[in-house]
């Protein structure tokens, strides 16, 4: 791909969200989400690879329907209301159809199915995309109409995508997949507490994409793709796979590390709501995603595979330094003594 068209494509996604956030019209917001719909599509297939290629048209066809879904939704609304207002969600089918496409674009379960697929396909520069800016317009727009939305029908989804998460990153080998799963996982965290603080969703948002994109840099930084690969890239880069390390801890939502804060603060929140039956039970779930970020962590810091790896070169290989990534290692791993200023903002 040339520069000029990963220009284009980087200047159409940066378009696509800014219309989606600032919009309070149905029609307009949709119009931002199909931009960032096509945007992503040549990056997904660039390399040309049939994976990429049936990643991308899987990616189009259930963006594409969950737009549909979601300007039958805006419609249904204004038929009912007589107006087109974001904000103005109040005919209950409406709601229901936006739900579901939001979770459909946002991989919530039982939507999450195209997900890990569409990363595994991907590159891991495309992956972190899909991951973090593509879920930001969807998460705006969840934003905007949570006190319209069904709270049973959230909490449902959240617990369950927590769950299916957890459970389906437990046997995976691939990183791109297991990073998908945890995705999945993070997006049920934000959710659950969506209508009760929507500002602690937006903090949760934030953090996730801090950790989620140092990890995603570090692995790319090491060209690594799944956990043979994982086990032997510490020898040559010693120092990276340490703070990789303390990164996915992080993200597992270890103290005293910067993931423990998003789940200490939903957890009390949850509580404050007389929700600690749905705290206690998605603070169990969070341990089935804890087993594989552990596992993840072991494998780049500790352990050796008996047998080298099939790759050439793999321990001579040079990759040019990456200053950005020693600074989100930085405060995805130490910002929690920031807690009591966020909780102030929140």
């Amino acid at each position: 791909m040339t520069p000029l068209a990963k220009l284009i494509s980087a200047s159409s996604i940066l378009l696509g969200t800014t219309i989606t956030i600032t919009s309070n019209h149905w029609m307009t917001a949709w119009i931002g989400l199909e931009i960032n719909t096509l945007s992503i599509i040549p990056l997904i297939s660039k390399s040309h690879h049939p994976r990429a290629i049936e990643a991308a048209t899987k990616y189009f066809l259930v963006q594409a329907a969950a737009s549909t879904l979601l300007l039958f939704s805006g419609t249904a609304n204004a038929w009912h209301t007589g107006q087109w207002d974001i904000t103005q969600l109040s005919y209950p089918p409406a709601s229901l159809l936006l739900t579901t496409a939001i979770a459909i674009k946002l991989g919530l379960a039982p939507f999450h199915f195209w997900f890990p697929e569409v990363l595994q396909g991907s590159s891991l520069v495309t992956a972190l995309l899909l991951s973090t800016m593509m879920k930001l317009p969807p998460t705006t727009i969840l934003l905007i109409t949570s006190h319209s939305l069904n709270p049973t029908l959230l909490i449902s989804m959240s617990i369950t995508s927590i769950a299916l998460g957890g459970w389906m990153g437990l046997n995976q080998t691939q990183t791109r997949k297991i990073l998908a799963f945890s995705s999945i996982s993070h997006i049920g965290w934000m959710t659950i507490i969506i209508i009760h603080n929507p500002g602690l969703t937006l903090l949760t948002f934030y953090i996730y994409i801090l950790m989620t994109t140092s990890i995603f840099l570090s692995l790319d930084a090491t060209n690594t793709l799944n956990l043979p690969t994982l086990m032997t890239s510490w020898t040559k880069s010693p120092m990276l796979n340490t703070t990789l390390m303390l990164a996915l801890l992080s993200l597992a939502g270890l103290p005293p590390l910067t993931g423990f804060l998003p789940k200490w603060l939903i957890i009390q929140e949850l509580i404050k709501q007389e929700l600690t039956t749905t705290a206690t039970t998605i603070s169990m779930l969070s341990l089935l995603s804890l087993f594989f970020y552990l596992r993840l962590a072991y494998c780049s810091t500790i352990t050796l595979p008996p047998n080298s790896s099939n790759k050439m070169k793999q321990w001579s290989t040079k990759t040019p330094a990456n200053t950005l990534i020693p600074t989100l290692i930085s405060l995805s791993t130490s910002l929690l003594p920031l807690a009591p200023m966020m909780l102030t903002v929140t």
